[in-house]
Order: structure tokens, then sequence, then C-alpha cells
């Protein structure tokens, strides 16, 4: 049978329906990990990440339910929602990948400011004090505080990793956004092929 067909459309959209719900439950299983082994202490982000992966999770749900049923009011609301998850991620990747040095900068600094959480994670496992300078008045977590060395600002620390993971961030995000304008076009076709198993007089 070629891959046109019904029964390769319809196995085609579980595999990826598959993928979506593994790379789901990764999100929540870092996620998980990162706050039991003490590396991530920020509820927020935690948070979001559970968040996120929760949102995919269910939204492979509802195109792994509809692909295997053939059920086309699934299709069709999973079919919006995933044009919607396109638009959103691929805009966002582009903007990760198009940030420049300064404008890093300006967004480390914001999320340094808001997050103390956080912040005191990144002291700690960095071993720096500060964003851009070292005050003797806050509080810091790291090591070196109680070390007879001095304790570097993190800015610089964190700026020589932060282009990297941004690249990384905009990378995977525009391969997961090509995935999904491929699960948006499968799922149209795949909702006006009739199943050959069903009633030939029957509507689709």
């Amino acid at each position: 049978m070629v891959c046109g067909g019904f029964a390769c459309s319809k196995n085609c959209l579980c595999a990826l329906n598959l993928l979506y719900t593994l790379v789901s439950l990764l999100l929540i299983g870092i996620a998980a990990w990162g706050i039991g082994f003490g590396l991530i202490s920020s509820l927020r982000v935690v948070g979001v990440v559970i968040a996120v992966g929760i949102f995919l999770f269910l939204i492979a749900l509802v195109g792994l339910i509809g692909a295997v049923k053939h059920h086309q009011v699934l299709l069709f609301f999973y079919m919006i929602i995933l044009l919607l998850v396109f638009i959103v991620q691929s805009s966002v990747s582009c903007a990760c990948l198009a940030l420049n040095q300064e404008q890093q900068g300006q967004l480390l600094e914001v999320g340094w400011n808001n997050t103390a959480s956080a912040r005191n994670d990144i002291q700690r496992n960095l071993n720096c004090c500060g964003f851009r300078s070292v005050n003797p008045n806050d509080t810091c977590l790291a090591s070196c505080v109680k070390s007879d060395h001095s304790c570097s600002p993190c800015a610089p620390i964190i700026g020589e990793y932060a282009g990297e993971v941004l690249r990384f961030v905009g990378g995977i995000g525009l391969f997961f956004s090509f995935t999904e304008i491929l699960g948006v076009w499968l799922t149209y076709r795949y909702r006006n092929q009739k199943d050959p198993r069903a009633n030939p007089s029957a509507f689709l």
C-alpha cells in the first residue's frame, strides 16, 4: 500500500502522537528529577515545565484517540490546536535564535531580579555571587563566600552558556515546529480519507 493510503496516514499520525507523548513524559520526568535531586528549587520553573508537559500530553492524547477512531471532531480540534501551537512555538524559536548578546543580557537580568529561588540555584551551582557585581550585603549561597577566594559575578558566567542554550532551544523548537505542521497536514489529509472498513454510503 502506498503511503498516501488510509492505513499509512493513520500509522504516521499515531507515530507522531506517540512521539509527542514520549516528549511530554520526558519533560515531566526531567522537572521531577530536577526538584527531587535539589538541582531546581524554583517551583515556578518546575510548574511551567510540568504544565507544558501535561499540555503536550493532552494534545497527543486527543490526536491519538482521533487517529485510532478516525473521529472527525477530535481530529478537527487537534488540527486547530496544533496549528496554534506551531505559530507560537515557531515565533518563540525564531526569537531565541535572533537575540543578540545585549538583548540576552537584558532578559537574563530581568529574570535574575524577578526569581529569587532560581537566582540562589545559579549562585550555588555556578559558584558566583550577584549578577554584574558582588554585593556583600546580599545573601549568597555560593561556596566561594566561605572560602578565601573572592567571588565572581554571575553575568559573565551565565553569558557564556546563554547563547548556546538559546541556539539549542531555538533549534529544537524549530524542529518540533516542523513536526507540528507535518501533523496538521497529516490530520487534514487523514480526515478527508474514507475508512475502507466503514459503510461505503456513510458520510465522512
